[in-house]
């Protein structure tokens, strides 16, 4: 059981390992680029020298891992594939998973945490009724930890792309009334700013060149940033580009109120900071000062009572 268990968590913790790296890992540098170029001067190379010349997580680990990631998605409801896929979208990308390879390690940590706590209960000599109810609590929470990841993302996201949106504005209310028409502003804000906000409305502007109507490229953003000023923003000029209205005049209007937004926040967070810190100071500062102000008369009364007693 012990060997077994132990297998398990070896294979789980290589195949998350694989993924981990996989994904995050940066770029294949100068010398790899040189390498790979060197191998293009070389001469006729067969088929299979080729296949045997890539790396072996090409080779190997990555059909593995597309096999298993297919396996593991089609067990998964067809409604759950969506809201994973917009929530990936939301987040804009978790590394560069996909839904697959989402559910795969969704699966994985669900297995191997389960496993790495068995095998440290096993260590400890926990009885078997512990260790099923303990494993069955990790998978559980294997199984949520990375939508909980995803979510916490999703929500630095949004505060992101909110914080951005009043600059943004302006850059584009500028860039139009200079003259510049829409898809100009967008590459020339794309030239001057960078951000996860900026990035959206470059994805808006390669959309628009590749062919698609600007009403649904700004109507396919607001829906993956879910944020409800950003989807005020492109419903409002969406609505423009129907009614024949000036966009700069609908930005200018846009950019006065998102900053009257910001600042009323800002206003708001104000307004709360002294309700937040009241619990602070009750639980520790007003103590400290008490013992400060009122210890030394506390011990010359305990002194003098105790000086009269005797």
């Amino acid at each position: 059981m012990l060997i077994a268990i132990t297998l398990l968590v070896f294979a789980t913790v290589f195949i998350m390992a694989y993924l981990v790296l996989n994904n995050f890992a940066p770029a294949p540098g100068p010398v790899e680029m040189r390498l790979k170029a060197l191998d293009r001067l070389v001469g006729s190379r067969t088929d299979i020298d080729q296949e045997l010349g890539k790396p072996f997580k090409d080779r190997v680990l990555a059909p593995l891992v597309d096999s298993l990631a297919s396996a593991v998605t089609k067990l998964a409801p067809s409604s759950v594939k969506k809201v994973v896929a917009e929530r990936l979208a939301m987040a804009g990308g978790y590394g560069s998973l996909s839904v697959e390879e989402f559910f795969l390690l969704c699966t994985i940590s669900a297995v191997s945490l389960p496993a790495v706590v068995a095998f440290l209960a096993t260590l400890l000599k926990v009885s078997a009724g512990k260790v099923i109810a303990l494993a069955m609590i990790a998978c559980i929470i294997g199984m949520v930890m990375p939508f909980a990841m995803l979510s916490s993302k999703i929500a630095r996201r949004k505060l992101s792309l909110q914080r951005d949106l009043p600059d943004v504005l302006d850059l584009l209310t500028v860039s139009v009334e200079a003259g510049l028409s829409f898809d100009g502003a967008l590459a020339k804000l794309s030239e001057k700013m960078k951000g996860t906000l900026v990035d959206e409305f470059i994805r808006v502007l390669q959309e628009i060149r590749m062919g698609i109507p600007r009403r649904d490229a700004l109507t396919a953003m607001g829906r993956r940033c879910d944020v409800p000023d950003v989807s005020l923003f492109t419903a409002s000029l969406v609505q423009a580009d129907q009614l024949g209205i000036s966009i700069g005049n609908v930005l200018r209007v846009q950019s006065i109120s998102m900053r009257e937004k910001r600042q009323q926040r800002v206003e708001e967070k104000a307004m709360k900071a002294p309700i937040k810190m009241m619990l602070p100071l009750v639980m520790f500062i007003f103590p400290t000062i008490f013992i400060v102000l009122l210890g030394p008369a506390a011990i010359q009364i305990m002194g003098t009572l105790f000086a009269g007693s005797k």
